[in-house]
């Protein structure tokens, strides 16, 4: 049985991280393995490349 994890626990996790916290450290800390925390760091990466290109579109129309 997986567990579900909020959007809240993760995005708290990938910024941890992204303040320096190791993925080993927040995974034993936290629970959720290293793999699943790199995992939301890509994905939250990706949403804010998919908005940074959103917002240059609207800046050009406008």
């Amino acid at each position: 049985m997986s567990i579900r994890y909020s959007q809240d626990f993760k995005d708290s996790l990938v910024k941890l991280h992204q303040e320096g916290r190791s993925l080993k450290s927040l995974a034993e800390e936290f629970g959720p393995s290293k793999d699943s925390i790199a995992l939301w760091v890509k994905q939250l990466e990706k949403r804010l490349a998919i908005l940074e290109e959103e917002n240059e579109i609207l800046s050009r129309i406008a």
